[in-house]
């Protein structure tokens, strides 16, 4: 983890996303629908039958692509807002998605963070619509500044209550490069959604 302690990132980022995709008030009773992550489960693995690739040197991400899903979007930096969460990319017509800049970049080792939009207001489709659709085996490259494309392959896909966000499981050490995109999903209610999708991603090739 670089920049923020792990406990001061987790806090952060889970703050972002209860506010940046709607809002969810605290004490909710949990989403018990199939397929909902629960506190204490065990974290889903981001791994897959490919061989993980070695770390990368530090380069911020600039673009994202995501061919099963048609997602090919500049990535923006996202810091943190003055409450202390993590800040989520504008609404906009045409909306990008967002490194958060205190975690690891994309190959590097640890979970490295991408958030998007899954709506835009009354600009309809956010960047994220379609991130519940990915499968297993799935690819997902990230192009850094640097000029290498680091490629991901998704081991992962969880839809998971706002109210019980697994904090630890998307945001805790790992010792490999690991991605997690992250959006919201479920059932909307007034202007929010109750759940976040979470893809979990691991490293598994890159090219200059």
């Amino acid at each position: 983890m670089t920049r923020l302690s792990r406990r001061a990132f987790a806090t952060a980022a889970a703050a972002a996303l209860l506010a940046g995709c709607g809002g969810h008030e605290a004490g909710r009773a949990p989403d018990t629908r199939p397929g909902t992550v629960r506190p204490g489960s065990t974290p889903p693995p981001a791994s897959t039958s490919a061989k993980v690739a070695p770390a990368l040197k530090r380069s911020a991400p600039v673009r994202l692509q995501i061919p099963a899903i048609g997602v090919d979007t500049p990535v923006m930096r996202l810091g943190l807002a003055q409450d202390g969460s993590v800040q989520v990319p504008p609404v906009t017509a045409h909306d990008k998605a967002g490194w958060y800049w205190h975690s690891p970049t994309p190959g590097q080792v640890g979970p490295s963070v991408i958030l998007g939009h899954v709506t835009v207001g009354s600009y309809g489709d956010g960047v994220f619509r379609h991130l519940a659709d990915l499968h297993r085996g799935d690819r997902i490259v990230a192009r850094l500044e640097n000029g290498t494309a680091a490629v991901f392959t998704v081991g992962a896909v969880r839809t998971v209550a706002k109210a019980d966000f697994p904090t630890e499981e998307v945001y805790g050490n790992v010792k490999r490069p690991e991605l997690r995109l992250i959006t919201c999903g479920g059932p909307r209610t007034g202007d929010g959604y109750l759940d976040n999708v979470i893809v979990f991603a691991a490293l598994t090739t890159s090219a200059p």
